[in-house]
């Protein structure tokens, strides 16, 4: 039996195809761990705001007090004596104070809420190009395989424009140039 002479392009395009293949893998793998960092981020900062949230409704409450105290205080009569007075403007400071705490605890956890919206966002932007990537390098990997089928050239080197434009993509992944 003879064997069929093999064209020497042939070989180009099975190693171009791998290479193809190894970037749709690491694309994908990519694209997958910045879009689980993605929706991790988007937990976390949701808990943050619901503290933010929390921490808010426990510093209006402890705002209501310290008006319903003031509000006792200016009523008291004149005969009222000082003990009591100062009952009511010990309480309205520890209130007060609290009510304070509060509000500066809520600044804090809305820093943390923002910084994780930011790590969200940049996860987002980051692993957008890998997903476009894996579109363009499996399309590309489907041409090629085409190509190898019918032996065609032409239709191999109709795919290497669209792997390119799939390898830049998966380099942007990276270095987000675009």
């Amino acid at each position: 039996m003879a064997e069929e002479k093999k064209d020497p392009w042939l070989n180009y395009l099975a190693l171009t195809t791998v290479i193809l293949a190894v970037c749709a893998t690491l694309s994908t793998f990519k694209g997958g761990g910045f879009s689980t960092r993605s929706v991790i981020a988007q937990a976390q900062a949701s808990d943050q705001w619901a503290y933010y949230q929390a921490k808010g409704i426990k510093g209006n409450l402890y705002d209501v007090e310290r008006e319903r105290l003031q509000f006792e205080l200016d009523s008291l009569p004149a005969s009222a004596s000082p003990a009591q007075r100062e009952h009511y403007q010990a309480q309205l400071k520890k209130v007060g104070d609290k009510a304070a705490r509060y509000a500066a605890e809520r600044k804090e956890i809305e820093k943390e809420a923002r910084r994780l919206e930011a790590e969200r966002d940049a996860a987002q932007r980051q692993g957008k190009p890998f997903g476009v990537a894996v579109i363009f390098l499996q399309v590309a990997i489907l041409i090629s395989s085409i190509a190898g089928l019918f032996k065609r050239k032409v239709i191999w080197l109709a795919a290497l424009p669209v792997g390119l434009l799939g390898l830049l993509y998966f380099a942007d992944g990276f270095f987000l140039f675009f």
